[in-house]
């Protein structure tokens, strides 16, 4: 996801990739959340596509919110949103309200571990800071995967063994991987 910056320490903008949103602009808050790259997206929603029609998505670590719009705009059903910083919590909300998405979806903020919910879901993504990378707060969230959905990582290094799910792909981008996980 390319992010044009406004000026030193503001936020900037990227785009939706795909979908009844393609090319809309979505702000990013900057302050040390880290977009992902447009490669790895569409890479991501490719391995995923099928999954995420008509999907309820928890989108966890989710800075601007772009992993959970891009959802929105293949065709997800609801999506909500965990964020704990917010300035990202305030983007997240501009960037659904600017494109008529409120209705759809639901912000927590928050950490990932004090998120709670009854629900399961079909897709969760996970996209958490690599210099920051907590593999008990990743574990915690697959049990908000319902049996059959798919967990979605992206993480530094091998792809980790996750309980009760199983490998299905993963794939390197320079320093970064993406791997998904069904249960």
């Amino acid at each position: 996801m390319k992010v044009f910056k406004k000026n030193k320490g503001s936020g900037g903008e990227t785009r939706v990739a795909a979908g009844f949103l393609r090319g809309r602009k979505l702000s990013t808050p900057g302050g040390g959340t880290h977009p992902m790259g447009s490669r790895e997206k569409l890479a991501l929603f490719n391995m995923i596509s099928a999954e995420t029609m008509r999907a309820e998505i928890l989108d966890a670590y989710a800075g601007s919110g772009a992993l959970g719009i891009e959802a929105m705009s293949r065709g997800a059903r609801h999506v909500i949103f965990i964020e704990k910083a917010p300035r990202a919590v305030e983007v997240i909300r501009e960037n659904l309200g600017r494109l008529e998405l409120l209705e759809d979806a639901e912000i927590f903020q928050g950490s990932v571990g004090s998120f709670q919910s009854e629900r399961r879901f079909g897709v969760v993504i996970a996209d958490p800071p690599y210099n920051d990378f907590k593999i008990d707060e990743v574990i915690y969230l697959t049990s908000f995967v319902k049996t059959g959905g798919v967990f979605v990582l992206s993480h530094p290094g091998e792809a980790p063994e996750l309980p009760g799910l199983e490998l299905q792909k993963s794939n390197a981008y320079a320093a970064s991987h993406i791997s998904v996980y069904v249960k």
